[in-house]
């Protein structure tokens, strides 16, 4: 009998879209214990070795682009049409060698997060192909102007044969899809006991004063530092390796086996920019999110509303960030505008429908 095998296509757009898909990889495998993942992205290894439970299979390919970025906020939109071009061109050639992959695996399924061509590569392969997200690349593209309406079409395009996308909140309306199904919040879950967690990290600073300085793994280039030296009795945590050391109260975490989400529960508040990936795990642990604003990329106003519509919030001007006063940490979040509870069991939801389907077609 062959294994449960997922061909699992993921983004090679910063880190937020490994942290969900592994959550979700790791909510399957509980359900399909014997379930082998083939875990496509370019992605770093250490990345997906730190969010995986248990075997899984890298394989380092880039099915898509997303958009060329400088920083987590800067973007170089004609490098980006270059080479979205460029893998127009190469993708029959990818689609041809990603598809006899599946079959000399004998995956029986492609679970996307989000690269458009992995709907021909299933195809191709003669397996389904379920996507699940909050946003697709075309709206993205559309949202660049007349350079771009070529190519969000045909990304639009390869959507449009998808055959079943779960629909995450905080979406855009992901009109290209035509097989639909909502469900709640998905994310990864805290691995220690924030108490430990606390000891181990020799934190004093209360809850209310400890924060965590999160903005994906491009970080930002001009993080204003120097505004912690206003905050003495504060904690200030984080993961960017630029950041200057010799600050008393700023902790950085890099190489200690940590992830945002799992310090999240030890922090009054979150600053970050926005993602789906950070405001899922902050509502789901229940800290505050303090959000820099990002108009100029499509999906930065349908998450922020969706912040402010159900989580208890802060939304920043550039100019209240970079300034390097940050007076907003002194006021209180404001509280969500709906206060109906999001559903927050996505990942379970999606493993029972692929679990289901492995089960039926192994």
């Amino acid at each position: 009998m062959a294994r449960p095998t997922l061909y699992v296509a993921i983004t090679n757009h910063g880190f937020g879209h490994v942290g969900r898909t592994t959550a979700l990889v790791n909510a399957i495998r509980r359900q399909v214990p014997t379930l082998l993942p083939l875990i496509v992205t370019a992605a770093p290894y250490w990345l997906l070795r730190a969010n995986l439970e248990g075997e899984f299979i890298h394989r380092p390919r880039a099915l898509d682009l997303g958009v060329v970025q400088a920083d987590s906020l800067q973007m170089d939109l004609a490098a980006t049409r270059a080479k979205l071009l460029e893998l127009r061109a190469a993708a029959p050639e990818l689609i041809c060698a990603e598809a006899e992959f599946i079959r000399q695996n004998r995956a029986q399924l492609v679970l996307a997060d989000i690269p458009p061509l992995a709907v021909a590569i299933a195809h191709a392969a003669g397996v389904p192909c379920w996507m699940v997200s909050n946003f697709g690349w075309d709206f993205i593209y559309r949202s660049f102007g007349d350079d771009f309406v070529e190519i969000a079409d045909w990304v639009g395009d390869l959507y449009s044969r998808c055959d079943r996308l779960f629909q995450l909140p905080f979406a855009e309306p992901l009109t290209a899809f035509r097989h639909k199904e909502p469900v709640g919040l998905t994310g990864a879950e805290p691995r220690f006991d924030p108490a430990e967690l606390r000891q181990r990290l020799d934190l004093t600073t209360p809850r209310d004063r400890t924060v965590l300085l999160t903005f994906g793994g491009l970080s930002l280039q001009a993080i204003p530092y120097g505004a912690l030296k206003d905050f003495p009795d504060w904690q200030f945590l984080t993961f960017d390796a630029a950041a200057p050391e010799g600050l008393p109260n700023l902790l950085k975490l890099c190489g200690q086996q940590l992830r945002p989400v799992d310090v999240m529960p030890l922090c009054g508040r979150v600053v970050s920019k926005p993602g789906y990936g950070t405001y899922a795990e902050a509502y789901r642990v229940g800290v505050a999110v303090a959000t820099i604003r990002r108009d100029d990329f499509a999906e930065g106003p349908v998450l922020v509303a969706g912040l402010q519509a159900h989580h208890f919030h802060q939304i920043l001007s550039h100019e209240e960030f970079f300034s390097g006063h940050w007076q907003f940490l002194r006021a209180e979040p404001q509280p969500p505008q709906d206060p109906t509870p999001l559903d927050c069991n996505g990942n379970s939801t999606i493993a029972t429908a692929v679990a289901y389907y492995l089960n039926q077609h192994t």
